[in-house]
């Protein structure tokens, strides 16, 4: 028996239907009627009501259907399992209303629900696309270091970040949007297969990197054991060379472990050190000599540049001779200081060669007779050209006049030059 009269309905959808003579409420389904039910000790508006609600609460149900699709990210699994649910509760449902309305209503439900199918396969399938490029890059990240240069990669950083990309694939595995089995499958296999490669390449090169230790181990102290043989060597010379060629294959041998490594340099630094530290010693004694050499040397440098300029030749070279003799017997000075000094007694030493050599060539017999030779071929040069040029005055031709005075001018010059250096002959 139906439930008590509530509230009347608040739609039109009592206009759909009718009570017949017997009490028997009827709806109107296009343009069909058929019977729905009756309401029994209920007035005919009570009737029409009761079943009017019934179709109110389905219409209520395709409206929130309606906004959940529009409003909310319901699943087209959800709203295609709320569809059916109303689509079974309208079938033949004892309701007044409009049931062809509702019917459309129902038909665009079930348009939206597949235009949410296709969408969430459209997002999908790009997030699937997105999902798969993010672990190929990861996948190629692996594969470039797995063939990066044993020789320059850090492997510190490199191995620590070949495990940060193996947690990051678990990640998008538990996490991220499932790829096709076979395209998960190839992309595991190419990053499982790099990390191999790179642990065989940091175990190979780990391996070579500790027997070059050892052998730069081995070299270096040899090297030790000479370098504390020559500790106490007094041979100066030779034993700074051979410290020089020992650091030389010291560098050469390559580095052993850390720990290693600087205990020998240790023992090497000390040994030369040990060495160094006693030439000095016997240096700075031989600079204390070697500073009271200078300053004799000093003063026949004033000695030695007092000659210049020089004005007696023979008295020069006298002077000089002996300041030579007292700067050989001075001895060495400071090594800082030998360039300098010597550079300054050179200076005068060769002021005095060239005024030598100058007296020299004046007095030379073959040498004037040139001289003479040239002085005399420029003369009848000049005297030629003296003849040319006055008989390009006699034509009245500019052209050849202006070319006949500048070759007598240039003639001129070179006669002059040569007047010049004769006279020196004769001086």
């Amino acid at each position: 028996m139906p439930s008590p009269p509530q509230a009347a309905s608040t739609s039109n959808a009592i206009t759909f239907g009718r009570v017949g003579d017997d009490g028997t409420v009827y709806v109107r389904d296009g343009e069909e009627e058929r019977a729905v039910g009756s309401y029994p000790e209920a007035s005919n508006e009570e009737a029409l009501a009761y079943f009017a609600r019934k179709y109110d609460e389905l219409a209520a149900t395709a409206t929130l259907l309606e906004q959940r699709l529009g409003q909310t990210e319901i699943s087209a699994n959800e709203a295609r399992e709320a569809l059916k649910a109303l689509r079974d509760q309208i079938g033949e449902a004892n309701v007044v209303g409009d049931l062809p309305a509702l019917r459309e209503r129902v038909t665009a439900l079930e348009v939206a629900v597949k235009d949410r199918q296709r969408a969430e396969t459209e997002q999908r399938a790009q997030a699937k696309a997105e999902a798969t490029t993010v672990r190929e890059a990861l996948v190629a990240e692996a594969e470039k270091l797995a063939a990066s240069d044993v020789h320059q990669i850090q492997w510190k950083t490199a191995s620590a970040r070949m495990r940060s990309m193996l947690d990051e694939w678990r990640g998008l595995q538990k996490k991220g949007p499932k790829l096709d089995k076979d395209v998960e499958n190839a992309l595991w296999h190419r990053l499982s297969t790099a990390r191999s490669a790179f642990d065989k390449a940091r175990k190979a090169f780990f391996s070579e990197l500790d027997t070059q230790h050892a052998e730069a181990k081995r070299t270096k102290e040899k090297l030790v054991a000479e370098a504390e043989a020559l500790s106490t060597s007094k041979d100066w010379g030779s034993t700074a060379g051979a410290f020089k060629r020992l650091m030389q294959e010291w560098r050469r041998a390559g580095r052993a472990q850390r720990a290693d490594d600087d205990a020998l340099w240790e023992r090497f630094r000390s040994a030369q050190d040990a060495f160094f530290n006693a030439k000095d010693e016997v240096v700075a004694a031989e600079n204390e000599e070697f500073e009271a050499n200078l300053a004799v040397k000093e003063e026949l440098l004033k000695e030695a540049e007092a000659l210049l300029p020089v004005t007696d030749l023979e008295a020069a070279k006298s002077q000089l001779r002996t300041i030579q003799d007292k700067w050989d017997d001075a001895g060495k000075v400071p090594r800082k200081d030998m360039s300098r000094v010597e550079g300054r007694l050179r200076k005068v030493e060769q002021a005095v060669r060239d005024i030598e050599d100058a007296k020299w060539s004046r007095s030379n017999p073959e040498l004037n007779a040139r001289a003479q030779s040239m002085v005399e071929q420029l003369e009848r040069a000049v005297q030629g050209l003296e003849q040319d040029l006055e008989a390009a005055r006699a034509t009245g031709n500019d052209k050849k006049i202006a070319q006949a005075q500048a070759a007598l001018d240039g003639r001129r010059q070179l006669l002059d030059a040569a007047r010049g250096g004769l006279s020196e002959f004769g001086s």
